[in-house]
């Protein structure tokens, strides 16, 4: 995202739109300017506020004239009075930004809006999870945080070392040179995005083991991770994740189950 400097007011609506922090109002200039390398191009501030178009030069003078006088006169604080806000086409590796960080976007490798596939909106509809084995979505960053795909290669790249399969489906499994080992594309490594979902499965016999990587490269990295586990419930509702995970001392809340009332896309192994 870019703020046309000659539109621009300084009016700062726009400051508090963004989730990153990465706009600011340079007191010297009077305009507002993004942090690109902060900026995540989500898109938030250029659709989260309205744009009027009214002439630069007008806004400014009654500004001034406010100053001096020492009367406030600002816009509404959910509008950009010039239109200043201007996207810029993205050419990689920045695209890969948009890609992560704006949810109306969707993924090329997926064809899905968002970070994940869609079996993690949608729940277990395909299989993908058997009975004896775990799913897990890793989550990175959140709003005001964000993540590098310097850290995330981190994380991977000790998922890879302990013999997790990576989805394939996943876009961050997309970026990877090689699967196997977690490696993600050297050009992609200083981009920052909103937030990244990882997906790997194991048998559950190994869920003690990924909980454990995990715990070992959360001080390793400048983000935040969130775990998500999943696997078959039996005729009870019942998994043996519940004594696996408070085994390794982690409090955890059921986001959803799947009832299988709906029609499943697979059929089972006999």
């Amino acid at each position: 995202m870019w703020i046309d400097p000659g539109r621009c007011v300084g009016c700062a609506n726009c400051v508090a739109v963004c989730p990153m922090g990465a706009i600011a109002v340079d007191a010297r200039t009077h305009r507002a300017a993004v942090n690109e390398d902060e900026c995540v191009e989500c898109y938030t501030c250029y659709r989260g506020m309205s744009r009027e178009h009214l002439p630069p030069a007008a806004v400014r003078a009654l500004r001034g004239v406010a100053r001096l006088f020492r009367f406030r006169f600002d816009p509404e604080p959910d509008v950009c009075p010039t239109g200043a806000l201007t996207p810029r086409e993205l050419a990689w590796p920045r695209s890969v930004r948009r890609a992560f960080s704006d949810p109306l976007v969707p993924h090329e490798s997926t064809g899905v809006a968002g970070r994940g596939t869609e079996e993690v909106k949608t729940n277990d509809v395909t299989g993908r999870v058997r009975a004896g084995e775990a799913g897990f979505t890793v989550e990175f960053g959140r709003p005001g945080i964000g993540v590098r795909f310097r850290d995330i290669d981190r994380v991977t790249r000790a998922l890879g070392a302990a013999g997790v399969a990576f989805e394939a489906m996943n876009p961050v499994t997309s970026l990877m040179t090689d699967a196997r080992t977690g490696a993600i594309r050297d050009d992609i490594l200083d981009e920052k995005v909103l937030s990244a979902i990882v997906e790997v499965k194991t048998g559950l016999d190994r869920v003690s083991d990924v909980v454990r990587v995990l715990r070992s490269m959360a001080d390793q990295v400048s983000t935040v991770i969130s775990l998500g586990v999943s696997a078959r419930c039996d005729a009870r509702g019942a998994t043996d994740l519940d004594a696996l995970l408070h085994a390794e001392g982690f409090r955890f809340w059921r986001g959803k189950t799947n009832l299988g009332l709906g029609r499943p896309l697979y059929r089972e192994a006999v």
